[in-house]
């Protein structure tokens, strides 16, 4: 059982399409998968085919009303099931503060639905800023893993996250595990492997070595309500996909099914 937070600190990196599409890739292998959308803008629940009818039925019900994480969870064919989030959620930072009871209660949380389900692996789609959320996400997770599209202000975003995981050892007592995904990947531009040379060199052998192609069946999947497989199995997204999750697999940072 693995908890992964996709977090980068700019948005437009392929959070919530790594999210999607990992978990797809996981449930073709039969593994059981809890997405938890974390940002206000909803990216991730938009993409689910059924919308929730109020605020109290996402994860904001979770910090609001004190609803069990099992009380939020919908099912979703293909993919596994989903905690949706509401743009309410956006109020969690101004309404509780930064303390360790607020920092530490999705990690309690999950401890909580994991005695009554026990997914395989709970992937957490962040929002793209530093607060409440995106710390909370970080307490509970086993690892980070941080998109960097193929352009600098995103490696800028992923050094941010860097310096944000270095600071919180001491808090967590430990070192998070973390891996950088090289997303939006376009060979026939230099700039790409300028930002994947400078990632390397800054993160060492904790960039993947699979990259996320630039890829048509990825970007339009979501608009039909799609992962990439179900959209396009043989397209070259699908296959990126399945390559990162065999490489997770074999690093140790997700168990095998």
């Amino acid at each position: 059982m693995t908890r992964i937070a996709v977090f980068n600190q700019k948005g437009g990196v392929g959070k919530t399409t790594t999210v999607l599409n990992l978990a797809a890739a996981l449930q073709r292998r039969h593994a059981s998968t809890l997405l938890i959308d974390m940002d206000p803008q909803g990216h991730l629940t938009q993409i689910h085919e059924h919308s929730i009818s109020s605020a109290k039925d996402s994860l904001f019900g979770f910090y609001q009303d004190n609803k069990p994480l099992s009380q939020l969870i919908m099912e979703w064919e293909g993919i596994g099931q989903l905690i949706p989030s509401h743009r309410e959620l956006i109020k969690v930072d101004s309404i509780y503060g930064r303390g360790p009871a607020i920092l530490n209660r999705l990690k309690y949380g999950l401890e909580a639905l994991e005695k009554e389900i026990t997914p395989h692996t709970t992937l957490i789609d962040c929002c793209p800023y530093l607060g409440v959320l995106a710390l909370s996400a970080i307490f509970a997770s086993d690892v980070v893993l941080i998109p960097i599209s193929s352009d600098f202000l995103s490696l800028q975003g992923a050094q941010k996250v860097e310096q944000t995981l270095r600071a919180l050892e001491p808090v967590l007592k430990k070192r998070v595990e973390r891996r950088y995904l090289i997303t939006c990947y376009d060979r026939r531009r230099g700039m790409t492997f300028e930002v994947q040379s400078q990632a390397k060199a800054r993160f060492d052998k904790e960039v993947c070595e699979t990259v996320i192609s630039e890829n048509v069946a990825v970007a339009e999947s979501p608009q039909f309500k799609q992962d990439v497989f179900r959209y396009n199995a043989s397209s070259t997204g699908a296959q990126d996909y399945e390559a990162l999750l065999d490489e997770l697999l074999a690093s140790g940072m997700i168990a095998q099914p």
